[in-house]
């Protein structure tokens, strides 16, 4: 399907539950758009009555009646055409505002059902890009751009009707230098439109680096890379510039040519018209009229293409962004199992099961594993950087599927366990928390909105966070976010802990929730861990050793394959691959 077919089927998808509005839209279209095209007729005969007047004034026959009739008329179809065109603009302004809110809550709908794997693959920015640029530029062609195709085009079409009615040789005149017109329209559309798409795509390469910057601010100014990181803006930068000139330039110069096009043809009309006068084919009297009402119906004919024209680059951006943002809703969800098993608490424990893993097709991470752990255990998983922890508990959660093996719950798949029931039963502590806006007890029962005060309370200080949060202004009703937190790394960790006893999951996993902190924080944390861990089923991703002595099993990996697995006391009886892991890190506490 093309680009452009892309963009056309999704503005009809969100369009179409307002079609009432739009036909009533259309419908006062072609009445102002009529009494538009009517107008002029009015306007010629007037000055034809006005010519006749004065020839009858010498005879002492004249009379106006006709005159004021014709300019009464012509003035109460003008006044027509404005307000069926403000009512028109009316009903307009209220379906687009509903369907672009439509796009917006869908996309962000969208969002919450797709694949992890998207978001690990696009950057931040350019997905802010979506939700800002793109949507802006929807919504003002949706604002100006639909309503003056369907007017002007409604009016293009109601001009030639009405032309050929009154005199066919200057309707001929006034249209003969149309197919040069569309000649050259396209072939400029043609080149804005490649230049608009690619404007549209290095924006959004644009934000995704200024978003990446941004976050890594502080790494830039220790590192003294301010001026490099500049330089690096100015590259992106240049590029959104060369695309934007080149797309507002073939664009652009459509509505002067048009304008300069208009002229050409107005005075091609005339000097047709003089000459139907003076060859004899029309009476003088009538001629007049005559040129008069196809003078205004050449500035009629080419509006429409003079105002479709200079709004192209406007139409251009809104199909862009629909294409994109078509492109979003094209991808995968979440592969929900609608009629899965619905699980409740576990009985047994969790397997991973000749697991082989990877990210892209043509490079493995995991090489089929075996990992189990029983109901009530906690199992921790060590090992070097890049040797799989993390990429298992994007299976335990089915982040991502397996490529083969298995991965159970209480020996059933779970490719075949409903998205809802598994999520409901896994609580994840991440290595980075993350912190939403609003209070601090609202942070705390994320996971569990209806939450009571009291059970708020209770997992902050289960979780060692009470305390300080009591010492906060307003206690637990202290306005937070992750952009301007009044947290710690730790306290946050601490924070995302309380959540998760909140919410109280059968089965957890601790994603090295204790790397990025402090000797005294990581006590208070391995505190809190091990009120969460206790007599609950875990997996524990550690860097620290000394955080998982007390695990009942400890697997090492490296390289994506299950090279160790026992007791911390049994492991280091073997002075394997962990004996020497353990040994180098306590060398350097």
């Amino acid at each position: 399907m093309s680009n452009t077919k892309k963009a056309l089927r999704y503005f009809a998808k969100y369009l179409k539950p307002y079609w009432k509005g739009i036909t009533i839209v259309v419908i006062l279209s072609l009445i102002s758009s009529g009494a538009q095209v009517m107008a002029p007729t009015y306007l010629g005969r007037s000055v034809t009555a006005l010519t006749t007047y004065l020839v009858d004034l010498k005879k002492g026959t004249a009379s106006m009646n006709t005159f004021y009739s014709a300019l009464w008329s012509m003035l109460l179809f003008y006044l027509l055409s404005q307000i069926a065109i403000f009512i028109a603009w009316m009903v307009m302004s209220k379906f687009n505002a509903d369907s672009t809110n439509d796009m917006r809550e869908n996309l962000f709908a969208k969002f919450q059902r797709m694949l992890v794997r998207y978001f690990d693959t696009h950057q931040d920015g350019k997905l802010l890009s979506l939700l800002t640029s793109d949507w802006d530029n929807i919504f003002n062609a949706m604002n100006n751009a639909i309503f003056e195709i369907i007017s002007q085009g409604i009016m293009f079409v109601g001009t030639i009707i009405v032309m050929f009615t009154i005199n066919s040789t200057l309707a001929w005149t006034t249209i003969a230098t149309t197919p040069f017109i569309l000649i050259i329209s396209v072939l400029l559309m043609k080149k804005a439109r490649v230049y608009i798409d690619k404007q549209q795509d290095e924006i959004g390469d644009l934000n995704g680096y200024i978003t990446e910057q941004i976050n890594g601010e502080k790494v830039i100014i220790t590192n003294g890379l301010r001026q490099e990181s500049v330089d690096g803006f100015k590259v992106y930068n240049n590029k959104v510039r060369i695309a934007l000139f080149k797309g507002q330039f073939y664009s652009g110069i459509l509505f002067p040519l048009m304008n300069g096009l208009n002229l050409l043809n107005l005075a091609i009309v005339i000097a047709m018209g003089s000459w139907m006068i003076i060859s004899g084919q029309i009476s003088q009297a009538i001629g007049l009229g005559l040129i008069v009402t196809f003078v205004e119906y050449s500035q009629v004919y080419f509006q429409p293409l003079t105002q479709i024209t200079s709004i192209y680059s406007m139409i251009q951006l809104a199909l862009t962004g629909a294409r994109r943002l078509a492109t979003v809703e094209e991808q995968k969800d979440e592969n929900e199992v609608p009629n899965g098993k619905v699980i409740s608490g576990l009985n047994h424990g969790v397997k991973l099961e000749n697991v082989h893993f990877g990210y892209n097709k043509d490079k493995e991470i995991l090489h089929g594993v075996n990992i189990s752990v029983d109901k009530g255990q906690s199992v921790a998983l060590v090992g070097p950087t890049g040797s799989g922890k993390t990429t298992i508990m994007n299976l335990l959660n089915r982040f991502y599927d397996v490529n083969s093996g298995k991965v159970t719950f209480d020996g059933t798949d779970v490719r075949d366990i409903q998205l809802t029931s598994l999520r409901n039963n896994v609580g994840i502590v991440l290595q980075d928390s993350v912190l939403f806006t609003g209070t601090v007890a609202d942070n705390i029962r994320y996971g569990k909105p209806n939450a009571s005060m009291d059970e708020v309370i209770s997992a902050a200080k289960q979780a060692n966070i009470h305390d300080f949060i009591e010492t906060l202004p307003d206690g637990y009703d202290t306005q937070v976010s992750d952009a301007s937190s009044i947290f710690s790394t730790g306290q946050k960790q601490l924070m995302s802990i309380a959540r998760t006893i909140l919410t109280n999951p059968p089965f957890l996993i601790l994603d090295e929730a204790t790397s990025n902190v402090d000797t005294v924080t990581e006590e208070k944390i391995q505190k809190a861990m091990d009120t969460v861990i206790a007599g609950r089923t875990s997996f524990v991703i550690a860097h620290r050793l000394k955080t998982i002595l007390n695990s009942n099993k400890i697997v090492v990996l490296k390289d994506g394959n299950v090279i160790e697995e026992g007791s911390h006391e049994a492991l280091l009886k073997e002075k394997g691959f962990y004996y020497k892991l353990y040994t180098d890190q306590m060398a350097f506490d």
